[in-house]
């Protein structure tokens, strides 16, 4: 099992940088020790770039681009992460989600107040957002994530959220309109929670799990929120979101509701 140093140190965008030198290598048809050896290091440390357990330096990204004839790829790679991780601007508390977020083979969403983030219209974002940065930062966000291949994204949201109004009628009736269009995604399942008590759920929270199974948290609190990867805070959020899932409304009923309100509330 890794240690706990070592599970800080693999960042989703170290990940990302070393998945696509393994994919580059393979394509050339070089195993660990030979990329090593072109690269005047041993395979272990090629093994360590390609799981993202070690930081990789730009001076070491150039050999890499040269031994695997990568047209300058992996440099474009090195510094697209690099502007990546220097360019989010999100509150502290939420900075660690958003890039295990954009990573994530699958993403569990409940929500109790908004639309989430990663499904609203740019007219309610900017209702939320005034602040042109944090406007910027939010649709940016979502086309990172929402951009092919998207991970899975399964999404439980309270039945108040459609009738709560966020700016003018327009925009609510193309909010729900946009709702309706990304549930027929088949990345997105989408279930409209009735107005009813779950135990298990107490606030709104999202679980991006990446592709070697491991989890991370964003929990919304009274006032802000934090990032967990707690395995106790894990095991409770997903049993949940089973709840949750449980309680909803199937896909089909859920896309009937939203039609629903749109013909009775916001047209």
């Amino acid at each position: 099992m890794a240690s706990t140093i070592e599970n800080r140190m693999r960042t989703p965008e170290l990940q990302s940088f070393g998945a696509e030198v393994r994919r580059l290598r393979e394509a050339a048809g070089l195993k660990q020790a030979e990329l090593g050896a072109l690269t005047n290091v041993t395979r272990a440390y090629i093994g360590h770039v390609e799981l993202g357990k070690t930081r990789c330096r730009l001076d070491f990204a150039t050999r890499l681009d040269n031994a695997l004839q990568a047209d300058g790829d992996i440099i474009r790679a090195w510094h697209e992460l690099l502007e990546k991780m220097k360019s989010i601007k999100y509150a502290a508390y939420f900075v660690n989600f958003p890039k295990a977020e954009s990573t994530a083979n699958l993403i569990r969403v409940y929500e109790t107040h908004l639309v989430n983030g990663l499904f609203q219209t740019e007219a309610y974002a900017k209702v939320l957002l005034p602040d042109p940065d944090e406007f910027s930062t939010r649709i940016n966000r979502q086309r990172h994530v929402m951009d092919e291949p998207a991970p899975k994204i399964f999404v439980v949201l309270e039945e108040s959220v459609l009738h709560r109004q966020v700016g003018t009628v327009e925009v609510m009736r193309e909010q729900l309109e946009y709702l309706l269009e990304l549930s027929e995604y088949p990345s997105v399942r989408l279930q409209i929670l009735p107005t009813i008590y779950v135990e298990e759920a107490r606030a709104a929270f999202a679980i991006a799990t990446q592709s070697d199974r491991t989890d991370a948290a964003y929990i919304v609190t009274a006032t802000k929120g934090m990032t967990s990867a707690d395995p106790e805070d894990l095991a409770n959020l997903a049993e949940a979101f089973a709840s949750l899932q449980a309680e909803a409304l199937n896909v089909r009923d859920t896309r009937a509701l939203i039609r629903k309100v749109i013909d009775e509330r916001w047209t």
